[in-house]
């Protein structure tokens, strides 16, 4: 159990990392308000990834016979959809949606549901969600006690991610660099990338030699 808390925590990071729409509201108010207003932003994209991760957890629960007679499928689609995610995010230009001179509004409870409308506005971050529990290989039993720390886990795991992002942009706004987002972007992409190609060979491996 253990393991599967520290897995949780490593898809809650997982999750919350890829530079996207969220990341660039979040970007925008660390830049112009400070960590504060960014983190308590950023919260709203968390509260998303764990009810995405309740969701994918109450689905691998709920259709365990059917995910297990469908697992190589499922790891095939699921490698897909995040190999066509990260390669996305190794080449878009994750800022061409900026507008110059728009500046986030000062109200906590604005931020916190902005973003959070922002990270609902991509529901195919629940199929991503399921491929991570799906590659971590996360098990819980049926009882709640045993599903709330892996919840626990998934939601501390992405509010650490945003924690050390928000101090990050912060501390080094002054020098901050464009580019470097740029860099970190195509990093991002490539890990997950990596994670979907492992997840689709591990499929294609199983169909041809299983």
């Amino acid at each position: 159990m253990f393991l599967d808390i520290l897995k949780a925590f490593a898809i809650g990071i997982c999750a919350a990392a890829p530079i996207g729409p969220v990341a660039i509201v979040v970007l925008q108010k660390a830049l112009s308000y400070g960590r504060r207003t960014a983190f308590v932003s950023a919260l709203g994209s968390t509260v998303v990834d764990t009810t995405y991760a309740v969701i994918s957890l109450f689905a691998l629960t709920a259709v365990d016979g059917f995910l297990e007679r469908n697992n190589i499928v499922i790891r095939i689609a699921g490698g897909v959809v995040l190999m066509v995610l990260g390669i996305s995010m190794a080449f878009r230009d994750p800022f061409k949606r900026i507008k110059a001179g728009d500046k986030p509004d000062r109200a906590v409870t604005k931020n916190f549901l902005e973003t959070m409308v922002c990270a609902l506005s991509n529901p195919g971050a629940i199929f991503v969600m399921l491929a991570l529990f799906s590659f971590f290989d996360v098990s819980v039993g049926s009882a709640s006690f045993s599903v709330a720390p892996v919840i626990l886990a998934v939601s501390m795991g992405s509010a650490a991610y945003w924690f050390f992002f928000t101090g990050f942009v912060s501390r080094w706004k002054d020098s901050f660099r464009i580019r470097t987002l740029f860099w970190i972007s195509r990093l991002s992409g490539i890990v997950i990338m990596i994670i979907g190609l492992a997840l689709f060979a591990d499929g294609i491996y199983n169909v041809i030699f299983a």
